[in-house]
């Protein structure tokens, strides 16, 4: 493999242009994934109120 081989500057190329799109992708998945997460707990939350204490 060399500079000067065809296929080895496609896969080159091709592997700089999509590498960056993958990292970017599933960091963004993880970041929806925990957004939908926090918003289901905080719908929990209100739908279920904490009691309060009665204890006197």
């Amino acid at each position: 493999m060399t500079i000067n081989n065809p296929l080895f500057i496609f896969a080159v190329i091709t592997i700089i242009w999509f590498i960056p799109g993958i990292i970017v992708r599933r960091y963004n998945e993880f970041k929806q994934i925990k957004r939908k997460e926090k918003n289901q707990a905080d719908a929990i939350k209100k739908l279920y109120p904490k009691a309060k204490d009665l204890s006197d």
